[in-house]
Formats: C-alpha cells, structure tokens, sequence
C-alpha cells in the first residue's frame, strides 16, 4: 500500500530496488496508474482513498487494535464539536500527541479550513514509524503542512504552542517510570496512565484559552486515579465538556469512547456555566441527532466567550 501511495506521490515512477518489481509489473502499475486523475483528485479524497486502503490493509493482515484509525463517524464528529467551540478563535496550528496514520488530524484539519478559508498547520507525534509511514503519504497526497516527528510523546517536544490539540488517546499504562517524574498526573504507585500523561503534556503545548479535544474511554473518570486527574485538570483548565459516543459504534459497552473537552486557562477563557455533558444519540435517529446537534450549538452561544 505505502509503495502505490509513494510511486503515485511520485507521478506515477515506479520505483525499483533490488530488481523489484519486475519489468512486467512495473509496466503494469504504470499503465494503472496513468488511468487515475491524480491531479484532480481532491484533499479530501485522498485521505478517504487512503482511509478505505488502510482499512483493507487492517482486514487482510490482522493488524492489532493499536494500529487502527479513527472511523470517519467519530473523526466527524469531533471536527463538527471543534469547529463549533473554535469559531471565534483564530485557528491556525493544530498539534496531535498520538498522530498515528493522521486520519483524525486531516479530517479536523479539512473541517476548519473550510470554515476558517486558510490552511492550518499541523505537528504530529507517534512513537511507531509503522503508522507515522502512513501518515505521511496521507499528508503528502493531501498536500496539507503538517510536520511529522517519530518520538516518544511524553519526552520534551520540539514544536510550538498550538491553537489547537486533536487527538485519538492510547489507552494503558506508560511502562517507562522514569520518564513520567515531573508529570503531575503520573501514579503514586506503579505504572501510570498514558492517556493522562498525553493529555498534561499535550496541554503544555497549548496556547492559554486553546481547546484540547481528546478521544478518551467513557469511566475516564471513574477509576482509582481519577481523583488526582481531575485536580490536575482544574489547576490548568477549565473542563468544559464529556460527551458519550453514540453506543452503537461499540461492540463491548466497556469500550465506550468519549469526547472530552478542556479549555486551557487564560486568554478569554473561563469556565462554561453548564458543563456539556449528555451522549449522541443514535446516527440511525435522524430527529433526535439533529435535535442534539442543535443543543450543543445552543451551548456552544451560552457557554463560549467570544
């Protein structure tokens, strides 16, 4: 898959090493490759092509949980709770701590350059040079300015502060101790979890009154750790928002994901009158999706200082 991206990324050359291909497929590629409108092919697309390319990919080879992407419906979702919360901001860098093939990155990033009439700028983390290879043919058939870093995240960063974090969390434990100690969300006892850790670092990236948007599991804060967690959050930021994904896109209802909502403190930030909480309803019940869809708008006016 990454070889076709890269040979079409390169005007359809194929390239050959090692003697491979063979002439015959070569001949073959280029002459599948000549039939494709590469240059009218939307940014968009492309990521969709890609997205539905991965998806064969994850099928065929049995890929692990950790490497699948974020689905379109809660990619979606999260650009439209984004663009809405960000209006009045002026979005112009995006930054995700756990990037993996940029699928949910590029979706946001498509969203709000439509509605802002610019192009942002993205940075994206991730420690598996597997998933940053698909990233960055996905980014360069996009041809989006989005800057890829092969690290551990939780390690010092060589990015700015962002308008923006979007990010799909890993869920687990973060095996190395030693490099959590200036954390304040690290654990007393043990190993600590990495999807806190990648939400206070993720924060220091963050300009003061940016929002970060973060995939996390719906008992976020129902574990032992939570307590501390959510003193954390409040020391820098105003939680502003839990929504429940719609249960239906989830097989084990312990799998339930969420979208949480912090804005960092300062700039005009302040904490929402009424934290948004509630769950999407069904994609299958169109009038009460809508009707929801219209009470976030309705919070978003209430709530969000412009």
């Amino acid at each position: 898959m990454l070889e076709n991206f890269e040979n079409i990324i390169d005007h359809g050359q194929v390239q050959v090493e090692d003697g491979l291909p063979k002439d015959d497929v070569v001949k073959k590629l280029q002459d599948i490759y000549s039939q494709l409108p590469i240059d009218q092919i939307t940014g968009e697309t492309w990521r969709q092509l890609v997205q539905l390319s991965f998806l064969k990919v994850i099928r065929k080879d049995a890929i692990q949980a950790n490497h699948q992407m974020t689905p379109d419906t809660i990619g979606l979702l999260m650009a439209f709770l984004i663009e809405k919360v960000t209006a009045h901001q002026d979005i112009q860098t995006i930054f995700d701590p756990a990037v993996g093939t940029a699928n949910l990155l590029t979706t946001v990033m498509h969203q709000l350059s439509l509605a802002n009439h610019h192009q942002l700028t993205g940075f994206g983390i991730d420690n598996d040079d597997s998933m940053l290879a698909v990233a960055s043919v996905n980014v360069e058939l996009q041809k989006l300015q989005v800057s890829l870093y092969h690290q551990d995240a939780i390690n010092a960063l060589d990015i700015p502060q962002c308008d923006l974090v979007v990010s799909d969390l890993p869920i687990g434990y973060y095996p190395l101790d030693k490099n959590v100690a200036n954390y304040q969300t690290r654990a007393e006892k043990g190993h600590s979890y990495v999807h806190h850790l990648l939400i206070e670092q993720a924060m220091n990236y963050l300009q003061p009154g940016g929002f970060g948007v973060f995939l996390v599991p719906s008992d976020l804060f129902q574990t032992k750790e939570s307590q501390s967690f959510v003193k954390w959050i409040q020391s820098v930021a105003y939680l502003q928002g839990l929504i429940n994904l719609p249960s239906e896109l989830f097989a084990n209802k312990n799998a339930q994901k969420s979208i949480l909502l912090l804005q960092r403190h300062g700039g005009k930030s302040q904490q929402a009158v009424k934290v948004l909480l509630g769950e999407f309803p069904s994609f299958k019940d169109r009038t009460k999706f809508a009707a929801f869809m219209q009470e976030i708008n309705q919070w978003v006016a209430t709530n969000i200082v412009k």
